[in-house]
């Protein structure tokens, strides 16, 4: 299961938001309505940790030839 983040839509303006947290499957559909209350709702995306490897990568350094424009971009990277 996974954890997602929600918040409240406000029907008056100048109300802040509530959010809250709710567990899930990935495979399900996001709620419109707070499950409790019946308020309109929405998903709240947010960022994530990422993925990290195990080890040491290099990549291999940028030559003229690699670079995509050449010289006609003028960054300096054909040579």
């Amino acid at each position: 299961m996974t954890t997602y983040v929600y918040e409240t839509i406000p029907l008056i303006p100048g109300v802040a938001p509530a959010r809250f947290e709710l567990q899930q499957s990935m495979g399900d559909a996001p709620l419109s309505r707070h499950p409790a209350t019946g308020e309109p709702i929405r998903r709240v995306i947010s960022g994530g940790f990422g993925l990290m490897g195990v080890g040491e990568r290099k990549s291999p350094a940028p030559t003229a030839s690699s670079h995509c424009c050449g010289a006609q971009c003028g960054c300096g990277a054909a040579g």
